[in-house]
């Protein structure tokens, strides 16, 4: 009998650690990114997601798309709840690195969620958002 009891409290205890796992699956999210002015269909658009931790440093995760009549579009997956920001750029030949001129200004085309437009690199606080309930989606225009 006391096998049989714990037998049973084992798998009660195995189906509640699964309830709490779907549940934390159920709470991640998808953003969608779509940069809608790109300059040319050459090279890729590159996409890096950052927390306020993160920014600008090591994204939460990447992404690159091809470029169709001027669209480029990514999805980040399995994102948790939580604010975030994103910053992208036109990477016109494909070294995976956005190019600058010798004096520091950009020679490729970039922009953050948001769409705040300052002289200097994005900054967290003008490109936040929040992923809550829903799944996001993004305009960016460069």
């Amino acid at each position: 009998m006391k096998i049989i009891a714990a037998i049973f409290a084992c798998v009660v205890l195995l189906q509640a650690t699964e309830k709490k796992k779907i549940g934390k699956v159920l709470e991640k999210r998808t953003i969608t990114v779509v940069v809608t002015n790109v300059t040319s269909d050459v090279g890729n658009v590159n996409f890096a997601l950052y927390t306020r931790e993160t920014f600008m440093k090591l994204p939460v995760q990447t992404g690159s798309a091809k470029i169709k009549e001027g669209k480029s579009t990514v999805v980040f997956e399995n994102v948790e709840i939580g604010e975030y920001a994103v910053v992208c750029y036109h990477d016109k030949n494909d070294n995976n690195t956005m190019d600058f001129e010798s004096n520091g200004m950009p020679l490729e085309d970039y922009g953050a969620s948001n769409n705040v437009i300052n002289y200097g690199p994005p900054q967290y606080e003008d490109a936040t958002f929040e992923v809550a309930d829903k799944n996001v989606t993004l305009e960016i225009k460069f």
